[in-house]
């Protein structure tokens, strides 16, 4: 499989996983304990799983390399949080979660840098749009998880509900993104 195929498929397994893990971090859906874990458990393991694909189809060294890379540390790091969570709900586990939700906003944010240098023009809005969603609502996502580790439950981990939507939509509009730019560059390459 060519970079260009590895970028489109890791962007698309990252959008499934952000879905998903949004979807079991929601309360309004009426998921019972184990449900909502298992979404958003599978959800970052998609997620890690499409960063490093599509770190891998860069073909070479990038700020969007870098990024797609921390963000997959970011979602290995909340994978381990969720882990631990699942068999102990100690303080530990929680910081984990909050530290790869940061690391996740740093990896869209270095992403972004990289879109602002980007020859290529189709998707550049989208990419550009997408990744800033995705840092905003990681970020809502660490600051939420901070708060409930504090004791301050008063919005009920909302902001972090809120921020998990943001992701998705963020990273859905990234997915358009990358399929513009991956295919420009697919036609660029034939007519050389």
């Amino acid at each position: 499989m060519n970079g260009h195929w590895k970028e489109i498929i890791g962007s698309l397994f990252s959008t499934i996983g952000t879905i998903q893990a949004a979807i079991g971090s929601t309360p309004q859906f009426h998921l019972d304990k184990d449900q909502s874990y298992q979404l958003r458990l599978v959800g970052n393991v998609l997620q890690a799983s499409g960063s490093a694909l599509s770190a891998d189809g860069q073909g070479t060294v990038s700020l969007e390399k870098l990024g797609d890379e921390i963000q997959a540390v970011g979602n290995s790091t909340v994978i381990t949080g969720l882990v631990l969570y699942g068999t102990s709900n100690t303080d530990t586990e929680q910081r984990l979660i909050i530290t790869g939700n940061w690391l996740q906003a740093l990896g869209s944010f270095v992403g972004l840098a990289d879109e602002f240098f980007d020859s290529t023009e189709d998707g550049r809005a989208e990419n550009i749009t997408g990744n800033l969603m995705q840092g905003i609502g990681n970020s809502m996502q660490a600051i939420s998880g901070n708060q409930v580790l504090h004791g301050n439950n008063q919005y009920h981990g909302q902001i972090g509900v809120i921020g998990s939507w943001i992701q998705a939509t963020g990273s859905c509009v990234s997915l358009i993104g990358q399929i513009q730019e991956e295919l420009e560059e697919i036609r660029l390459n034939i007519n050389e």
